[in-house]
């Protein structure tokens, strides 16, 4: 009988935890990019920072979404565009 293979353990192990805050995110995803941009990454390491950036990305677009819900209900039901003066 076969046994079940570990080699997928220790790769979701290693998987980084999700960001603490939109802010944490939004500085790994600038920080990602950078490396991106800089084009001096091995192709598994750009795979897997690539990924890493679609991760984070996700997260910031939800949770901004869920801010813009909560402005709506606070006001009313309609989003009000923003008057920073």
């Amino acid at each position: 009988m076969p046994t079940p293979s570990p080699s997928r353990a220790p790769r979701a192990a290693s998987t980084p935890p999700a960001a603490a805050s939109y802010e944490a995110a939004l500085d790994e995803l600038e920080q990602l990019v950078a490396q991106l941009d800089a084009g001096q990454l091995p192709l598994d390491q750009l795979l897997t920072r690539y990924q890493r950036g679609a991760e984070l990305l996700a997260f910031c677009r939800t949770r901004l979404e869920e801010v813009e819900n909560q402005i709506k209900v606070l006001e009313g039901g309609t989003l009000k565009p923003w008057d920073a003066a």
